[in-house]
């Protein structure tokens, strides 16, 4: 007998790298390559990143199904039917690079600047985000895009008070002894925040969520402070009241940190707040405000985590501006446990050398309009004017699907539907965008491309190395402008630096892109533990900010539509509406894949029972989310999660695999923000019945 033939055992190839997604949370991954197939087998986190230790959210836990998910677009595709009915046949690159650089040429030699670029955090690195693709706009002379869709209120908010967006470090939130989680649902959106936060928790700390929504994260606080939508102003400043006449104030660190000539009137608006009146405008019960503010004033040390849900209304930047505001007026900033924490963002200036990665020198004097990714719905509508400029004839989207996430969609669908418009969409699926693209150019993953990584949570910085070739034809961002730059005539050199090369000018100072190749695959910035203990804010004088010029002293403004703002308008349309992530997507990623929308089931909206009652709604009823603009058809869920008066609508969910061929951004508008010109997601009313 032959003896049996010795089996080949293939150890794994492991792979450093960094989960690309719009999350504070950006974690340090390991990912796993059988070599003798050359496909991932397994995702998992490094343990021994400190910020992120070894855990992944469920999304990324999958995001091997998703880059191998079979409706992966993986070769160029040029439109045969009509736009939106996401009818293709495939290309070659040739083909498809020389009709678009064609049809760009066309369109800038009338005006470049009627070409638009539109991209976000699709993947939040640096190089396949904006590195070549802003090198080619520059060079272009195309409009700019200002990227507004989902912090801007708050980042702005945060810069003008605190001079940058900064903040304390994470990890010390387990030593809080009172954690404030404002406008944030941790255990979905800020996951490894959430592990220190249960830390300090299990060791005898307070946890106060604030939030409109009862979320999973509120459900397990101590106490919940379930405010009326676009009011979070309010509440601050009747925390500040009581600081105030309690004398819980540190006088001295006022005196030392904050703006002299700004407190005064702050104080005076402060006292024009007594926790009742705030009580009356939040929907509070008195006592709650009360004690929060004892709590804030009274334990030492006291943190707030701050998160972007609360700054998606009219009043949200300055809303942001009065909370920055608290820990400053208690010295909580003496403390390495204490203090606020919204971004972290701000950090990496050190390190970044944006302009040598996007090289803005290639606009060469020119001075392109600036047109808002929130009011794209508008904008596509809009003829050619002496204000507005040439009408947009073309949109690359890159990093984004507009369709699904830009603010009143039936606009945005128009927009993008009309025949005269030249529309290049680089994307991994045939996302509603896509769609109503007239080439869609298949992109890499995260898995496929080299990339780099800073954070809004922690103050690390990430390297992401290629783990598998591109699969099918697909390309990297990178060198998808890279090859339309050359099929455009683009001779400057700086078209022709690989990803490689690109890495090494993004970096600089105590971090370069040598240096983070010899690291596990991380390195973090040089930051004090405590860094404002002693003041030292980047503001120009040290100070916190106050008053500010052109922004004034912060105030409450009433939402955009509200019962006090628009009387009228609520008698037609009494609910209030919030749109939050469902858990298991992340804006309109991971949709399409099918593990995870089977978790979620089907597009739902939150109402609560009284609410409910009042229109003949069972659970699990189909129906119609409605005003104005338009209509969002899903399934009602009778819940205590949705506070009286206000329906939590889930999103976002694809248009094609929602009910009818909507979802929740039919009935949102494109009014923006008091600061950083966002939109106000979260500032809707709306009227819900039964469907049919």
């Amino acid at each position: 007998m032959n003896a049996p033939a010795e089996i080949a055992v293939h150890p794994l190839r492991t792979v450093r790298a960094a989960c690309p997604h719009d999350c504070p949370d950006t974690c340090a991954m390991q990912v796993s390559v059988d070599p003798a197939t050359e496909r991932v087998v397994r995702i998992q986190g490094r343990a021994e990143h400190v910020t992120t230790h070894g855990a992944l959210c469920t999304k990324v836990s999958r995001y091997a199904e998703r880059t191998y998910h079979p409706e992966r677009v993986l070769s160029p595709l040029k439109r045969v039917g009509p736009k939106g009915a996401g009818q293709f046949v495939p290309v070659s690159w040739d083909e498809a690079l020389a009709d678009i650089a064609a049809r760009l040429k066309a369109i800038a030699a009338r005006d470049p600047e009627a070409i638009l670029p539109y991209s976000y955090a699709g993947t939040m690195g640096l190089l396949q985000g904006e590195s070549m693709a802003a090198r080619f706009f520059h060079r272009l002379g195309a409009s700019l895009l200002n990227r507004t869709i989902c912090a801007s209120a708050g980042g702005d908010a945060l810069a003008a008070t605190y001079g940058g967006k900064v903040g304390m470090h994470v990890r010390h939130f387990a030593e809080s002894r009172l954690i404030v989680i404002w406008g944030s649902h941790s255990i979905a959106s800020n996951l490894h925040f959430w592990t220190f936060a249960q830390q300090a928790k299990r060791a005898g700390a307070k946890l106060v969520c604030i939030d409109p929504r009862r979320t999973e994260t509120a459900d397990k606080c101590h106490a919940h402070l379930q405010l009326r939508p676009g009011t979070d102003g309010a509440l601050a400043l009747a925390l500040m009241h009581e600081l105030i006449v309690n004398d819980w104030l540190d006088q001295a660190y006022i005196d030392a940190h904050v703006q002299a000539d700004g407190w005064p009137a702050l104080r005076d608006r402060a006292l024009q707040w007594p926790p009742e009146r705030a009580a009356e405008v939040c929907g509070l019960p008195v006592e709650q405000i009360r004690d929060l503010a004892r709590d804030l004033g009274t334990t030492t040390p006291a943190a707030i985590r701050l998160n972007y849900g609360m700054q998606r209304v009219r009043g949200g930047g300055n809303a942001v501006r009065l909370v920055a505001l608290l820990p400053c007026l208690t010295g909580a900033w003496r403390h390495r446990a204490g203090g606020l924490l919204l971004s972290s963002s701000g950090w990496f200036g050190a390190i970044r050398d944006d302009a040598a990665r996007q090289r803005p020198d290639l606009l060469a004097g020119r001075t392109p309009r600036t047109l808002n990714m929130s009011t794209i719905g508008d904008d596509l509508l809009r003829e050619a004017s002496p204000d507005f400029g040439p009408k947009v004839e073309a949109l690359i989207v890159y990093n984004s699907n507009p369709v699904a996430v830009a603010p009143e969609s039936p606009k945005v669908v128009r927009g993008f539907a009309r025949d005269d418009l030249f529309t290049v969409v680089l994307e991994h699926f045939l996302t509603d965008t896509a769609d109503h693209a007239d080439y869609v150019l298949p992109a890499t993953t995260q898995l496929e491309h080299l990339d780099l990584h800073t954070s809004y949570g922690h103050t690390d910085v990430l390297l992401n190395e290629p783990a598998i070739q591109p699969l099918g034809e697909s390309l990297p961002n990178t060198e998808i402008f890279r090859r339309l730059a050359a099929a455009m005539g683009f001779d400057e050199p700086c078209f022709r630096d690989s990803d490689e090369a690109l890495a090494a000018q993004t970096l600089r100072g105590a971090v370069t892109y040598a240096a983070l190749k010899a690291s596990p695959g991380w390195m973090s910035l040089p930051i004090a533990d405590a860094p404002f203990a002693e003041g030292g804010f980047p503001t120009r004088d040290g100070r916190v900010q106050i008053d500010v010029p052109g922004l004034g002293l912060p105030d409450h403004l009433e939402p955009h539509e509200s019962v006090v703002s628009a009387p009228a308008l609520a008698a037609r349309y009494p609910l209030a509406m919030i749109s939050p992530p469902a858990r298991n997507f992340l804006n309109s990623t991971f949709v399409n894949v099918k593990s995870l929308r089977d978790i979620e089931s089907e597009p739902i909206v939150e109402i609560h029972p009284d609410d409910a009652a009042a229109r003949g709604l069972a659970d699990h009823t189909p129906v119609r989310v409605f005003n104005d603009r338009g209509s969002y058809h899903c399934t009602a869920r009778v819940s205590t999660r949705a506070r009286p008066g206000v329906v939590n609508g889930l999103g976002i969910w694809w248009r094609k695999l929602g009910a009818q061929g909507t979802n929740v951004n039919e009935v949102t508008h494109q009014q923006l923000s008091d600061i950083g010109a966002a939109p106000c997601f979260y500032d809707v009313l709306v009227e819900v019945e039964a469907a049919g």
